[in-house]
């Protein structure tokens, strides 16, 4: 067996009808909700914060708020005038509290991740019965997982969407520590293959714009992204100065940074240079360089890409 990152791959170029790129319609919808591009930052202390997500909100991009240090039962409150409220939960038993507290005073919900290292688990599925239960109008996100049979079962159990990817983040050692992980590439075109044709966020591997296009060609229906963002001047990691240039702390969910102990660690925190741009300079930036994807995958939105070729490089 052969498994490919992003990096392992290219896409063929097709004919294209386009008359100019800026044509192209980078716009996907998840949750019945119309968003203009696929992609969401991730739900990470570093790359997300309140202020970031209502401007995100505001302008039609989507967004997941983390569950670290947050209270989600306060936030839907703040947000309930928001275009759009999504929040993170985990699957302790805080977490089922507070779903039931948010579905007992009737607050806005229009999306809910369950946010797990291991989301083919049975606490998933209780969760999912939960939610379901107590916030029937929400969007289950559900995950993460790195099989075709983890989307099968998650969506089986009434998930609406499925987070693929374990160990493949910038700041991720599970693939270290624990042996366990699936190259991003391969493991999209695993899990789109679900009989279910749940709609799945490819969540880590993504090193740059044109591995959202790779992503999408793979069959993903949106793509998470947390390095990609930490490094614009709004994001709400810390900024630290290292021979006269500006840099961002970076750091994943299950790092001790995060954590705040050094149990269970499967992450750490690096480095990353600052890109110069702000948020939605960057969607702006990933939206121009989709609109090329697409005039190079010969369509006219991002549908093409699910009949675009591909080889190893």
């Amino acid at each position: 067996m052969k498994s490919l990152k992003y990096s392992d791959i290219t896409l063929i170029p097709n004919l294209s009808t386009l008359k100019s790129r800026s044509e192209a319609n980078t716009s996907a919808i998840l949750g019945g909700k119309k968003f203009k591009v696929p992609v969401v930052p991730a739900n990470m202390k570093a790359v997300i914060d309140e202020s970031l997500a209502e401007s995100l909100s505001e302008q039609d991009y989507f967004y997941i708020m983390h569950r670290f240090g947050i209270c989600p039962i306060e936030f839907c409150k703040r947000a309930k005038d928001w275009k759009t409220v999504s929040i993170s939960v985990g699957v302790k038993q805080k977490d089922f509290q507070d779903i039931e507290v948010i579905g007992a005073h009737a607050r806005k919900v229009d999306f809910v991740t369950i946010d797990i290292a291991h989301g083919h688990s049975f606490l998933v599925k209780s969760m999912i019965e939960h939610i379901k239960n107590e916030l029937p109008q929400a969007f289950i996100i559900a995950g993460n997982v790195a099989t075709v049979n983890a989307v099968d079962d998650l969506a089986e159990w009434g998930a609406d969407c499925v987070k693929v990817g374990i160990g493949q983040g910038n700041v991720c050692t599970t693939k270290d520590k624990t042996g366990f992980t699936m190259p991003m590439f391969s493991c999209v075109l695993d899990c789109a293959d679900s009989q279910s044709q749940i709609p799945i966020i490819a969540d880590g591997g993504l090193r740059c714009n044109g591995d959202i296009a790779k992503a999408i060609a793979a069959g993903a229906t949106f793509c998470m992204a947390g390095s990609i963002f930490t490094g614009c001047t709004d994001s709400p990691a810390v900024s630290t100065m290292i021979d006269g240039k500006v840099y961002k702390q970076y750091f994943g969910s299950a790092s001790e940074h995060n954590k705040g102990n050094n149990k269970h660690i499967e992450g750490v925190m690096k480095q990353v240079p600052t890109n110069n741009m702000t948020y939605l300079e960057k969607f702006n930036e990933i939206q121009e360089d989709l609109q090329s994807s697409i005039s190079y995958g010969g369509g006219k939105d991002l549908s093409c890409m699910a009949h675009v070729n591909w080889i190893e490089v």
